[in-house]
């Protein structure tokens, strides 16, 4: 199979290496970078392939695509440049094939999943250390600065993607960007955040009351009014996981846990999908949502994130990664 890449994680994914300005080829089972000078020593070092340096790449993918006697290459149009591709097209028949390195991505290694229980473990120690640096008085920008010193271990590790840090009514926008709301004692805190190891990301979401003791379990003690949407929403998330088996579609997933919260007398207020899946890219397949009919299998890694939001009032989410282990159920990360 001949084929063609250009974005970062997924030539990582095939040589171990990847910069901002690099093609990948696999040609007749031979795998090549090409890169500029800025990345060769780099690359020559690194990446488990043969590494050509040159300063116009999709030149270059051509002279060797043309020496190879390459006829047909697989590519991902969406990612790539018109121009691109109408010039690759006038030396090899351009196959067309949407979501390639996904889909090539979507059962994880042994060894993947031994990274990614890794980068969960540590995510979630820094939710804990975090919860010790909790202050009443405190904006959401100060929050997120302070959450983020525990999750890069001041600037050891990358972030998965920028931490979601909202007190009360913010937490109702599942997206929430962070405001100079300051944090009383009492109130509600939304935190969704994960790290990187070894390039593969984590992802967790925990709701928290911010009373005398904080922590980041799923037991969370809340005013009657708002632990009444707290415990839907963490029985949606409880059953889901329970249900999870190999070869259900990941639309009958989603549904599961939709339907606990629509009998709750909620259902207009869960405005997301159930989950998606993690590896390299934070959003990656499989998507655990109400069209998705693809059939769930040994190896996936994706999230089970249900949420409630009452606009105006509060916003509830719990999120944990999940595998599905080779007895065919789901494994929480």
């Amino acid at each position: 199979m001949n084929y063609i890449l250009n974005k970062e994680n997924e030539i990582y994914y095939e040589c171990g290496w990847s910069s901002d300005n690099a093609l990948f080829l696999s040609l007749n089972g031979e795998k090549f970078v090409i890169t500029d000078s800025r990345y060769t020593l780099d690359a020559k070092e690194n990446a488990k392939a043969e590494v050509i340096e040159a300063g116009d790449l999709v030149k270059k993918a051509r002279e060797l695509i043309l020496k190879k006697r390459i006829k047909k290459l697989k590519i991902d149009f969406k990612n790539w440049s018109e121009e691109s591709i109408k010039k690759l097209s006038l030396v090899v028949f351009l196959q067309n094939s949407p979501d390639f390195s996904f889909k090539k991505r979507l059962i994880k290694t042994p060894k993947e999943l031994e990274i990614i229980k890794k980068a969960v473990k540590k995510g979630a120690k820094a939710f804990d250390e975090f919860a010790k640096v909790i202050e009443e008085g405190i904006d959401e920008y100060e929050l997120s600065f302070r959450f983020k010193e525990k999750l890069t271990k001041r600037g050891k590790r990358d972030l998965s993607f920028e931490p979601i840090v909202a007190i009360n009514e913010n937490a109702a926008k599942p997206h929430a960007v962070v405001t100079a709301k300051k944090l009383k004692k009492g109130d509600l805190l939304l935190l969704d955040a994960g790290i990187k190891y070894k390039r593969y990301c984590s992802d967790r979401t925990r709701t928290v009351f911010t009373g005398e003791n904080i922590t980041m379990g799923k037991n969370q003690k809340f005013p009657k009014h708002i632990q009444k949407v707290y415990d839907v929403v963490l029985k949606a998330q409880e059953k889901a996981i329970k249900s999870v088996k190999v070869g259900m579609r990941a639309c009958e997933l989603d549904k599961i846990a939709r339907d606990v919260i629509e009998d709750g007398g909620y259902g207009k207020y869960f405005v997301h999908s159930l989950g998606h899946g993690v590896g390299l890219d934070i959003h990656e397949w499989p998507f655990i949502n109400s069209r998705n009919e693809l059939r769930l299998k040994e190896g996936m890694v994706f999230t089970i994130e249900p949420g409630i939001y009452l606009p105006g009032e509060f916003g509830i989410r719990i999120e944990d990664m999940i595998t599905i282990n080779y007895n065919g159920k789901a494994e929480v990360l």
